[in-house]
């Protein structure tokens, strides 16, 4: 039953392999919290893992070849956690990067059809965080992990300090 062949090797290959596809593939996707998700969305995922099982497993359906798969997924995940959490270019390509998509009352339509975000979505955004116009927001960023943060005009620094800005640029390139 434990015995260690090459197709327990298979399965551990081909696990990696869809796990870098299926990671890819969520990521192109664009950005969601899982609380955000549209039942679509959870459906789609449902559905990945069911298609992609006999993949990853090939003919091999014992229990041994189930948990090399687990095992693999999980030790996968690990070690993409520890290097991204490292390397911020890894973190950009896995993550992303926050999209601003309004600026002092103005909505960034490139960035918000970029993203998939209805202007409903900014408004149920807005709601959340007391305001009730366009005009009374001062900076609205969807970041990494789908969430919206939303400043007022009001709670925007009134003096703009440049060298933390070039820091900030400097950090970035790293």
């Amino acid at each position: 039953m434990w015995t260690f062949n090459i197709s327990l090797l298979e399965v551990a290959l081909r696990t990696v392999i869809i796990y870098a596809i299926v990671l890819a593939g969520i990521r192109l996707t664009g950005k969601r919290e899982v609380g955000q998700m549209a039942l679509f969305e959870l459906v789609l995922i449902l559905l990945i893992a069911n298609a992609v099982q006999n993949a990853m497993t090939g003919p091999d359906t014992s229990l041994t070849g189930g948990i090399v798969g687990a095992c693999t997924l999980l030790i996968a995940n690990s070690i993409v956690t520890r290097v991204s959490s490292r390397s911020r270019k890894l973190r950009s390509a896995l993550e992303g990067t926050p999209t601003v998509l309004v600026l002092k009352g103005n909505m960034i339509k490139k960035n918000m059809e970029k993203e998939h975000i209805a202007s409903e979505e900014l408004e149920q955004a807005f709601r959340e965080h007391g305001i009730s116009t366009f005009a009374d927001v001062g900076f609205t960023v969807l970041e990494v992990d789908g969430s919206i943060s939303v400043l007022r005009k009001d709670e925007l620094p009134s003096n703009v300090r440049p060298y933390h800005r070039i820091r900030f640029i400097m950090n970035n390139k790293n």
